[in-house]
């Protein structure tokens, strides 16, 4: 090794700091850390760039915590290098939260660093994680059971914290610290095997596996590596085709031939899209969650509803080949209309007749065998149900139709949809299909639909 930044040179030159930025290191004082730290002042003293420092007292280990402090104040005063410093009670907060130790720990710290890079115009985040750390985040993710999103280990950067020696290992960062006399302090519980289940994996099954092959973290790391970009794939296809799903306030609509159509991999991608969409984000949503959605589509009958109980107040929805995730609650479900038995729905009164009726309705022609009338359903209409109504050049979506109509997403979302047969047959305000039309004098039936005394008082509010 000949420079102070040959390690550093390993990573993507996007990852590394740029001429004129302000970047900031988080350290802890441990080797790694140190070590970044090093080359970082030589890399930004000589590109131009300006280097800021990080420390955060976790406030575990008590005079140790408080040494590892003092040291990183005294290193950085010698290399003028600006610290900011921390402080917080990680097991206070782990236990208020319901957390893990290490969780809470690095909650707060990650906390910190973007609070002290925004206070002081850094543009980025670094830290120390190296090929080894990498190697050992894939495996543990393995053993607890995860997805390939999971076995794609860290990445050189995400969300503003970069990590330019994930192509360097322990051994070489070690050779380096002791080629360039780095001074650093050592942590006491990194030995002990007990005090995390990272430190056993690093301590005992790490070694065995160097035994069986000496590249044993690199080979890792390296597939990792592979499998980020396979994930990055899956994750692009899910994005563009979902790029056109129905979304409200609370809630978000899928077909299932758009989810059904798409391949196996990538449909679980599809799902935590629309959480994303839907404003609750991915977090607690495990493959369990996943699979029982998928499942809901697959055995909910043509013309039924089922529904799934989700983390966050998510509820699952589907229906007629839509599926609808929704965090408001759904008042209007399907029901089937009695011939001359009003219904009470929604912000509508429905009434079936057998045949042609007075005031305000629906007619259309119903298609069940001699002797024997469809099932008669009312229900909400999924935005991308679609209409062919008389005159028009082809269907068109339920959608589209109400956007045409000026007719509000909260309107839509109340307009009584009629079934017959299990068919979209009509909805109203908008028309019935023309396979449904009342023409050439057939057996006609007469849905007679009237609006509440609420709703009314509700319109005439609206127009004034």
């Amino acid at each position: 090794m000949t420079t102070r930044t040959e390690l550093l040179e390993r990573a993507p030159y996007a990852v590394l700091p740029r001429r004129g930025r302000r970047v900031l290191c988080a350290v802890s004082g441990g080797l790694d850390s140190m070590c970044l730290l090093h080359m970082l002042d030589a890399w930004c003293r000589e590109r131009g760039a300006e280097l800021a420092a990080a420390h955060f007292n976790h406030g575990l280990r008590g005079r140790l915590a408080d040494r590892d402090e003092a040291f990183v104040r005294d290193v950085c005063a010698r290399w003028g290098v600006p610290l900011t410093v921390g402080r917080g009670d990680a097991g206070e907060y782990a236990g208020r939260e319901g957390l893990s130790i290490e969780e809470a720990a690095r909650n707060l710290r990650y906390a910190f660093l973007r609070r002290a890079a925004a206070e002081g115009g850094c543009e980025r985040i670094y830290t120390a994680h190296h090929a080894d750390d990498n190697a050992e985040t894939v495996l543990l993710n393995l053993i607890r059971g995860t997805g390939l999103r999971g076995l794609t280990g860290m990445d050189w950067q995400r969300e503003g914290v970069c990590r330019p020696l994930l192509g360097a290992t322990r051994e070489e960062l070690e050779a380096y610290a002791a080629r360039w006399e780095v001074p650093h302090i050592e942590d006491e519980t990194n030995a002990d095997p007990e005090a995390a289940a990272r430190n056993l994996l690093r301590l005992q099954v790490m070694p065995l596996l160097r035994e069986l092959n000496p590249r044993a973290v690199e080979h890792i790391s390296g597939t990792a590596q592979r499998l980020r970009g396979v994930d990055r794939t899956l994750e692009a296809d899910a994005a563009e085709r979902t790029a056109h799903v129905e979304v409200q306030r609370g809630r978000v609509t899928l077909s299932a031939d758009a989810l059904l159509g798409a391949p196996e991999a990538v449909r679980p991608r599809m799902l935590l899209r629309l959480f994303d969409l839907l404003g609750v984000g991915r977090r607690d949503i495990g493959a369990v969650h996943l699979e029982a959605i998928l499942d809901l589509t697959r055995r909910t009958a043509w013309g039924k509803e089922g529904r799934l109980s989700l983390p966050h107040g998510v509820t699952a929805r589907y229906c007629r080949r839509w599926l609808i995730l929704e965090t408001r609650p759904q008042l209007l479900t399907e029901v089937q209309l009695v011939p001359g038995r009003p219904l009470r729905w929604g912000d509508y009164t429905l009434t079936l007749l057998d045949g042609p009726g007075e005031g305000d309705g629906i007619s259309f022609f119903w298609q069940g065998r001699p002797g024997q009338s469809p099932v008669v359903t009312v229900a909400p209409c999924p935005p991308g149900e679609r209409l062919t109504l008389p005159g028009s050049r082809g269907a068109r979506s339920v959608k589209r139709l109400c956007l045409d109509r000026h007719i509000s997403l909260a309107e839509r979302d109340r307009l009584p949809a009629i079934y017959a047969g299990g068919r979209l047959a009509a909805v109203w305000r908008l028309g019935v299909d023309t396979a449904f039309a009342p023409e050439g004098g057939g057996p006609c039936r007469f849905i007679k639909i009237e609006k509440t005394e609420k709703q009314i008082e509700e319109d005439g509010h609206d127009a004034q």
